[in-house]
């Protein structure tokens, strides 16, 4: 799980031995002054595939029953076809090449990120209790530790989720410690702590969401998280080569395009999308598809294992329905597992990144729910 560098955390940091994941807002060096492409391990994470031991949340989902007649309202066929996955121009992360052939299958995507009203329809059925509700057990915990790893104080084995927090100035860019904090009592129903609400954001995407979370509500739905293949495929809305799921056109010409960062990062939001924080679902233009926030509002979960040679692997001919790699890898934190997220959020900012790149690829921990984190599901077609 990730941690914050603030003073009220710093010790919970220390004692996980975790480093702050640099992905989550984006790159720590500037997208659009560079001439050269960021290497993977710029983005550092501290992750763990699957079901994360130390909340049990495995035990959350494995008793929800699937749906087995699974509702298409609100989804858009996607018809499958083949493109070239990876960035298509200098501007990518070194694990966004080699550009590579992929064919996908014909599959349903949810027009919109899952919405806090959807979500509240799942946790009533179900009874569900997400990661960011559930307080850290030790004894889980330490196994995913240094050996010694001292117990941390009661105190900050807690329930609470990240939360962000404008800094009052500028700050240097590669520390996100800055501007994110560890907060008690943040969670889906108050994403920006115990004093917050989603009342009258019924529209709004569902946020401090875990891997595991929208695992558990895609299995409810009858549903699935996308393939990394399948997210990037309908993102470009069939367009070809182009950077952005729009086209070509730099986020801030014309009129506002995503829910992004306008302005000075993390200080400064001018607001000329008309939001600082999140947005309503279908607040911009959808893609080619009918697909609503491809790019910003919040990053995406996918169901894929993060490596940073995957493409490398699938280089030399077409790949149909890859999956992702079998073992995650993240050369910042060999040994721990990674997952994909897709599409930037409401916090990427082009001087500082270009997370809602359609070929943009971050990473995060299964068990790790943020204020600028959500999901969307899709439906295999037999």
């Amino acid at each position: 799980m990730y941690f914050a560098y603030s003073n009220d955390v710093i010790k919970m940091k220390t004692i996980l031995n975790l480093t702050i994941f640099l992905l989550i807002s984006c790159s720590v060096t500037p997208q659009k002054e560079i001439s050269k492409k960021i290497p993977a391990d710029t983005f550092s994470s501290n992750c763990h595939s699957g079901l994360a031991k130390h909340y049990n949340s495995s035990q959350n989902a494995i008793n929800i029953i699937p749906n087995s007649n699974p509702s298409l309202i609100g989804m858009i066929k996607i018809d499958g076809g083949d493109f070239l996955m990876g960035a298509p121009d200098i501007l990518g992360r070194d694990d966004e090449y080699p550009q590579h052939k992929v064919s996908v299958s014909s599959f349903y995507m949810d027009e919109t990120e899952v919405t806090n009203s959807q979500f509240a329809v799942f946790i009533k059925a179900t009874g569900y209790v997400t990661t960011a509700e559930k307080a850290p057990i030790w004894e889980d915990l330490k196994k995913q530790l240094p050996p010694g790893t001292p117990k941390p104080a009661d105190s900050l084995l807690i329930a609470a989720s990240l939360v962000f927090k404008p800094t009052l100035g500028p700050v240097p860019l590669n520390n996100p410690g800055l501007w994110w904090q560890w907060k008690k009592g943040a969670d889906w129903k108050h994403p920006e702590g115990p004093e917050s609400s989603i009342t009258g954001k019924e529209n709004f995407p569902v946020v401090q969401i875990s891997w595991d979370d929208a695992i558990a509500y895609a299995r409810w739905a009858g549903k699935r998280l996308p393939t990394e293949a399948e997210w990037e495929f309908a993102a470009r809305g069939g367009l070809k080569d182009q950077p952005y799921p729009w086209g070509s056109e730099e986020p801030y010409d014309g009129k506002p395009k995503a829910n992004t960062w306008d302005g000075q990062f993390p200080y400064n939001n001018t607001r000329k999308d008309n939001y600082s924080g999140l947005a309503p679902v279908k607040s911009y233009a959808a893609n080619n598809f009918g697909l609503f926030d491809m790019a910003g509002n919040v990053w995406e979960w996918c169901n894929d294992n993060y490596s940073s040679d995957y493409y490398r692997q699938l280089s030399s001919e077409t790949s149909k329905n890859p999956t992702g790699p079998i073992d995650s890898y993240d050369p910042n934190q060999p040994g721990v597992p990674v997952k994909v997220i897709r599409g930037g959020s409401f916090m990427c900012n082009e001087k500082y990144c270009s997370g809602y790149r359609a070929s943009s690829r971050m990473i995060s921990s299964a068990d790790t729910g943020l204020q600028n984190t959500g999901f969307r599901c899709v439906f295999s077609i037999k």
